[in-house]
């Protein structure tokens, strides 16, 4: 059990502490000034495509950047909540990629609150 004196000690420490700055940066699927977008989908993956680093692929081969935000993977199927950001015609051509592959692509319709 903590001593007073060290319990005030770390309230102290905690009043000093410096307040996080909140990023201004908001979370769009609307075109953004020189023609960038962000899009979030819905992927589903068969069971011969789980293995394969699609997402890291994705990063690679299109100029666009992909950030995961749900997943749930079993041996029989994989699905994924992907944002990607970059220039429409990059998320076209990556989806349409995505598609030939096998991969179930959907977009998300409701937008999540983020914490």
């Amino acid at each position: 059990m903590a001593t007073p004196k060290k319990a005030k000690k770390v309230v102290a420490a905690k009043k000093t502490a410096k307040p996080r700055k909140k990023s201004s940066r908001k979370m769009t699927s609307s075109p953004k000034p020189g023609g960038t977008q962000q899009t979030r989908l819905w992927l589903m993956y068969p069971p011969k495509l789980i293995t394969r680093p699609i997402i890291h692929e994705i990063g690679a081969k299109y100029k666009v950047i992909p950030n995961v935000r749900q997943a749930s993977v079993t041996e029989e199927i994989g699905i994924v909540c992907l944002e990607l950001a970059g220039e429409r015609q990059q998320i076209k051509s990556a989806i349409k990629w995505m598609e030939r592959l096998g991969i179930s692509v959907e977009p998300v319709e409701i937008n999540v609150i983020e914490s």
